[in-house]
């Protein structure tokens, strides 16, 4: 089941999970969109700089530092996603528990890991 999936601190370097996470993804079957720093492309779709308002989101994939998600915190609820994974280095309780008082699901997984073990 396609499961529409935004990837924040997505990056076009091999050596980040971030890319790791949007091949997989792919492979996977699930449609992704990106937002990362720069303005830049990866498996023929565009890496936003700035925040598109997607819609359908069923999941937002976490890979920036706590302290990087703050900007991102007021995006992420207007997304609408059923869930928020915080990857590994990415965990963050204040905002966990903000998303969860709003119905959204916070869950401390790796996506590579739930994609390998099909509990994605």
């Amino acid at each position: 089941m396609n499961k529409p999936t935004v990837i924040i601190g997505a990056s076009t370097n091999p050596e980040r999970y971030s890319y790791k996470a949007a091949h997989k993804l792919t492979e996977h079957g699930h449609d992704i969109y990106m937002i990362g720093l720069k303005q830049a492309e990866l498996l023929g779709k565009p890496i936003h700089a700035d925040l598109v308002a997607f819609s359908n989101i069923d999941t937002v994939t976490l890979y920036v530092s706590k302290k990087n998600q703050i900007p991102y915190y007021e995006y992420i609820i207007s997304l609408h996603p059923k869930r928020v994974i915080f990857n590994p280095g990415t965990e963050n309780d204040e905002f966990a528990e903000r998303l969860q008082t709003l119905g959204i699901i916070p869950e401390i997984a790796c996506t590579l890991v739930l994609l390998s073990t099909n509990m994605y």
